[in-house]
């Protein structure tokens, strides 16, 4: 349903998106995610034909940006992170504008301004100016007008900014409905709303894709194997047991006044049996042990850094 095929954007000599090539399948939610700066939202404004690349191609619902943008239009809906409104407008007014817009029949902006507003939960404030509204209030109308000609593909970048925990709620609930009719490619920093409605991660850094897959692929992909294991006894007899244990990496301990030590550790491997060992050996009573994996933050926060890292790099040898 999306193509992108080595999409660049430059500004000058600076390379905002470098080289993008990805897809998304029909019906699929994609996360796409990346720090500030990162490209993301320029290469949606390139997808939505808001902005010309400077190179490479892309397509959405089998048209091509550069030479069928107005049908590639037709198909799909764009939420933006600031949506422009207009505020001397009631809400319905400006839904039927849009709809007009879109070459709409009266018929059909009648069912689908209905049905809308329905869906965005909007028919308490119908028939007030969009200037009157709460933030919130706006980014559901933004919302609404994105949904208002049923397109195949739709595009949200920041959807529940503004919103308020119970919205926030429902709109993840109306994103995760629209999986199968609609393809949904989400934009947002709020991970756990990726983790909840998500299906599949694309993560960019420095213009270019670091990463690709499930969230549960991409945590457990880079997780470098962490351990916490209660251990009684001094913290530097646990350490030393620990430590002594082939493979493990980094051990940092803390301790309560029961006597009872919290040791993290690191190890490329699973290593409980050979540490339960080792403790025993030592005469160190072993209360617990378990393995953590790495979190969707943390992925996101350790892939990103290497890229800044990489990249300042690059830039210092040249």
């Amino acid at each position: 349903m999306i193509e992108v095929h080595q999409l660049t954007k430059r500004y000058g000599p600076f390379v905002a998106v470098d080289g993008l090539s990805f897809s998304v399948a029909a019906g699929e939610i994609i996360g796409f995610l990346g720090p500030n700066g990162a490209g993301k939202s320029t290469t949606m404004k390139m997808l939505s034909c808001y902005l010309p690349a400077t190179s490479g191609g892309a397509s959405v619902a089998g048209f091509d940006i550069f030479h069928q943008s107005h049908a590639v239009r037709s198909q799909l809906g764009y939420l933006p992170e600031n949506c422009p409104l207009y505020p001397e407008m009631k809400v319905t007014e400006y839904l039927d504008f849009r709809g007009r817009l879109r070459r709409m029949s009266r018929a059909e902006r009648r069912s689908r301004i209905a049905t809308v507003l329905d869906k965005c939960w909007l028919a308490s404030v119908s028939g007030r100016l969009i200037g009157h509204l709460s933030k919130g209030f706006r980014q559901r109308v933004g919302l609404a007008d994105a949904l208002l000609h049923d397109p195949k593909v739709l595009i949200l970048d920041e959807p529940t900014v503004g919103l308020d925990p119970t919205q926030i709620r429902e709109t993840r609930k109306l994103i995760t409905d629209l999986a199968g009719k609609h393809t949904v490619m989400l934009s947002t920093h709020i991970l756990p709303e990726v983790e909840a409605v998500c299906s599949r991660l694309i993560v960019i850094a420095g213009g270019r894709v670091v990463a690709q897959g499930t969230p549960a692929e991409l945590r457990d992909g880079r997780s470098a194997g962490r351990l916490l294991a209660e251990i009684k006894g001094t913290p530097d007899a646990v350490l030393a047991a620990v430590r002594a244990v082939p493979g493990v990496t980094s051990a940092a301990a803390t301790h309560d006044h029961a006597g009872w030590v919290t040791v993290a550790i690191s190890a490329p491997a699973d290593l409980r049996e050979t540490i339960i060992r080792s403790t025993l050996a030592a005469g160190l009573p072993l209360r617990e042990m378990r393995s953590e994996k790495q979190t969707l933050e943390e992925f996101f926060v350790s892939v990103t850094a290497q890229q800044a890292v990489a990249r300042d790099s690059v830039g210092g040898a040249a």
